[in-house]
């Protein structure tokens, strides 16, 4: 057979256009060097803080934030039952440790106390929702910057409840209504009372919300030999008598727990927020390497290259 040179040049040049194709097709490099699968960088953990109740103990929470922000942990999503709400709200409405800290300083018993006459309770509890929603500048909780979550415990059936959107001063309202002393809340119709009944310290609450590292604060008063002085502390070391299950319960599902020493501060001592304050500082810088090993511990996990987990509300 005649081949011209004219037809061994088309040849030569249509399987070249295809051999050309099928590398671009099949994304072949043909300068020859070897492309590499892009390295999967490990997500920052979903940081929370939960944190428990226990009357003018609660200042505690502040020196807890405080140190945890100097730092550089700063938590995602925040959860509080009774006085944690209180504090975690102002905290997740955008108020800084220092801004919290002044707020305790100034703290007087008639900016929350409006006594009452009913059957139900001898404190109304509104001046302390009003407190919370001037503070919090009136948003709602939805537009926090901070996620959070107020926990009360429904009065008709006495299960949780987890308040994470509406009007904060009520959700906070309702976590503190400590029973037979707060008149309790009432929120769409439904009767409220302290959280601490059934989450003392919500942890699962936080992990419900999508948390991978909960540091929980726990200030509640163990139960003493001597007995309480006064109603109030014996209303205090009842309800910590019946929630000691519950904590424990809450504790086991914790990262890290931080206890503040403040057993020997009256459940409504305001005056004692300085030294509520300092102990949580001190208790949680000595938690701070246990914190710090949690987060590079997570970083390195299979979880770290997972997405955030979906909250479940």
């Amino acid at each position: 057979m005649h081949i011209t040179f004219d037809y061994m040049i088309l040849k030569i040049t249509r399987w070249s256009c295809i051999a050309l194709l099928g590398a671009g097709l099949l994304g072949c490099d043909t300068t020859g060097s070897k492309k590499t699968l892009p390295t999967l960088k490990p997500r920052e953990p979903v940081i929370a803080i939960a944190l428990g109740g226990g009357g003018a103990k609660g200042f505690s929470h502040i020196g807890v934030i405080k140190v945890l922000e100097s730092h550089g942990i700063r938590p995602k999503i925040v959860t509080g039952t009774s006085a944690g709400s209180f504090v975690g709200s102002l905290y997740a409405s955008g108020k800084t440790p220092y801004q919290l800290q002044q707020l305790a300083f100034q703290l007087k018993e008639s900016d929350l106390r409006d006594l009452t006459f009913n059957r139900q309770g001898v404190v109304l509890g509104q001046k302390l929702q009003d407190y919370v929603n001037a503070n919090a500048g009136n948003k709602p909780i939805q537009q926090f910057p901070i996620r959070f979550a107020a926990v009360a415990t429904r009065l008709d059936n006495g299960k949780k409840t987890e308040f994470i959107r509406g009007n904060v001063g009520q959700a906070v309202r309702a976590s503190c209504s400590i029973p037979n002393v707060f008149v309790p809340a009432t929120i769409a119709g439904v009767k409220y009372v302290d959280g601490g009944l059934v989450s003392p310290i919500p942890v699962s609450t936080a992990k419900s919300m999508g948390a991978d590292i909960v540091i929980a604060v726990d200030i509640s008063a163990r139960p003493s030999k001597t007995g309480a002085g006064n109603m109030f502390g014996l209303l205090d070391q009842t309800i910590n008598i019946m929630g000691q299950q519950s904590i424990q319960q809450e504790l086991q599902q914790a990262t890290v727990v931080i206890q503040p020493k403040v057993g020997n501060l009256g459940v409504l001592d305001l005056s004692s927020s300085q030294n509520a304050i300092l102990e949580g500082e001190q208790a949680a810088q000595a938690k701070i390497p246990a914190i710090e090993a949690a987060i590079a511990n997570f970083k390195k996990s299979p979880a770290a290259l997972r997405p955030a987990p979906h909250p479940r509300f």
